[in-house]
């Protein structure tokens, strides 16, 4: 049997994002991210939220970029695996954490600048509801907007394809590898 491993989380940062490096100078970012739930309570009617606490680590250069660009209480998008690690403690107990591996990540809210968001260059946004296909939120500033915009019901017609300008290349020019900011 195949399986699959894709998580979506959408939600407020809970604390600085920590980043570190390790020995061979990889970048490690660490972050704890609040993702809310919204329900009516059945008794009082009341509409209540109920905040869930998520552990995510990013690596490399989008860990990088992502520790640069997010601060405590800022939202994030950030789209990842899940893993479980499992060691011995001091004690002998073993012990065992699930958490959210980011591969990608958007910007979201409001903010300068229009872009792409931080998918390894120019920001997909893929929607399936109706109307208009939104492109991605958030920029670099120097990087010109884009982003593939797709999906069935959007506003190009058709069933997906480019829309925005410029697949994240800096305004003026094309993008060289070395100046990239991921």
């Amino acid at each position: 049997m195949s399986s699959y491993n894709k998580v979506i989380l959408m939600g407020n940062l809970t604390r600085d994002p920590e980043l570190r490096y390790t020995q061979s100078n990889m970048p490690i970012c660490k972050i704890g991210l609040a993702v809310n739930r919204r329900f009516k309570d059945g008794q009082s009617g009341e509409w209540r939220e109920e905040p869930t606490f998520v552990d995510v680590t990013i690596f490399g250069k989008r860990g990088e970029a992502f520790a640069k660009y997010h601060t405590k209480g800022k939202p994030a998008f950030i789209e990842g695996e899940l893993r479980l690690d499992n060691w011995e403690d001091q004690q002998g107990q073993k012990r065992s954490k699930l958490y959210v591996v980011g591969n990608e990540w958007q910007f979201v809210g409001s903010g300068g600048g229009g872009g792409g968001g931080y998918s390894g260059g120019g920001g997909e946004s893929h929607q399936d509801a109706p109307s208009s296909g939104s492109s991605s939120q958030g920029g670099y500033g120097d990087y010109a907007g884009g982003g593939n915009s797709g999906g069935r019901g959007n506003s190009g017609g058709g069933d997906g394809g480019n829309s925005g300008s410029g697949q994240g290349q800096p305004s003026g020019g094309y993008l060289e590898v070395e100046d990239t900011p991921f």
